[in-house]
């Protein structure tokens, strides 16, 4: 455990970062996992779930959770599946 002051306030930021960003991959893994699903069973709102899939993905790259280049092969990835 540190003792000192600015190290004890930065672990608890960092605690605090951690959990927000695991709540938006969490979220991330659950859109695109239903996208995924949508799309091979051929569902009517599969078009839908996509581009709610790719907006999480954007908003997380652009607040430094997800690297930009896995973003846009995440989105790539869930594009190609709906295209094909």
């Amino acid at each position: 455990m540190a003792n000192i002051k600015s190290q004890i306030k930065r672990n608890r930021q960092t605690v605090k970062r951690n959990l927000a960003n695991r709540k938006v991959r969490s979220e991330i893994h659950t859109r695109t996992r239903a996208a995924t699903a949508a799309v091979a069973e051929g569902a009517d709102n599969a078009e839908e779930l996509v581009r709610t899939a790719i907006s999480r993905i954007d908003k997380a790259a652009a607040n430094g959770v997800m690297h930009k280049n896995k973003a846009a092969r995440k989105k790539s990835q869930l594009a190609k599946q709906l295209n094909s």
